[in-house]
């Protein structure tokens, strides 16, 4: 990837109506080079005095948005400062979009795996292609913590058992099963996914800002994790990034291609299941 590319695309379909579209293509993987272009989003949807609803999608078939850059330098995002809340950058700014007064969307079809379910997680509603969308946190199957949040925001949704179930199985979970689990709000046949979400956003949109803001702080006070049980989590996912076991479960997942189009990518909850066995 060219440095400086973009890779998320904003647009106001109405000065109350946005979409955020993530096109990184192949496998629109998160990496250092994303965090200033969400953090610009995330700031407008903050500041600006009129919208009032954002739906993330994406550009990219297949893939909603994947797993952290592998191949990045660790230093292109251990040098990156804090957040406004103190956080790191990337539960920093996963904490101000559950805060935003504006409610936030996830429309997934394709993979939301890693950073992706953390990003969906965030939002304030998840809907998702019955036929088309993964959700997964697949780091532990490779020896690393997750580090944007979803130990304190998967419980919260879908109680402790499935909870550790999706975190510690790190298997793909289809947009059916994530369902009934909690993880998503509703899902929906691939061809009625737009036509529900562009609806919903439509609606809202039309309300006024003033009372959705208020409304949606009071629902934050009963369910939005504290920031003490988000910002741990960052850290020790570096931490095990580095550890010998995780280093030596990435590296036989790229011999066998990952970080690349092909099927570890479009399978991944199956090929973390295997180094070990």
């Amino acid at each position: 990837m060219a440095r400086g590319t973009k890779q998320l695309h904003l647009t106001r379909r109405s000065p109350s109506y946005w979409r955020a579209t993530i096109d990184h293509p192949p496998l629109n993987i998160f990496g250092p080079e994303t965090i200033p272009q969400l953090n610009e989003v995330i700031t407008a949807l903050e500041t600006d005095p009129e919208v009032k609803v954002v739906v993330f999608d994406s550009a990219v078939e297949g893939f909603f948005l994947t797993h952290y850059d592998f191949l990045a330098p660790v230093e292109d995002t251990t040098r990156l400062p804090p957040g406004p809340t103190g956080l790191q950058p990337l539960p920093d700014m996963l904490v101000r979009l559950s805060r935003a007064p504006v409610v936030s969307i996830a429309s997934i079809r394709g993979r939301a795996t890693g950073v992706g379910s953390e990003l969906a997680l965030a939002c304030d509603m998840r809907f998702a292609s019955r036929e088309k969308a993964i959700l997964s946190q697949w780091e532990v199957g490779v020896g690393i913590v997750p580090g944007g949040g979803p130990m304190a925001r998967l419980p919260r949704l879908m109680g402790r058992g499935r909870a550790l179930e999706v975190l510690l199985g790190a298997d793909d979970i289809p947009g059916d099963l994530a369902e009934l689990y909690g993880y998503v709000n509703r899902s929906f046949p691939d061809a009625d996914l737009d036509a529900f979400v562009d609806g919903l956003a439509t609606r809202i949109a039309s309300f006024d800002k003033r009372a959705i803001g208020e409304t949606k702080r009071f629902v934050d006070v009963a369910s939005l994790p504290p920031d003490f049980e988000i910002a741990p989590e960052w850290d020790v996912c570096f931490a095990s990034i580095m550890r010998q076991a995780a280093q030596e479960r990435i590296k036989r997942l790229m011999e066998l291609g990952f970080h690349k189009p092909g099927d570890v990518e479009e399978r991944l909850g199956y090929y973390v299941g295997q180094p070990g066995r």
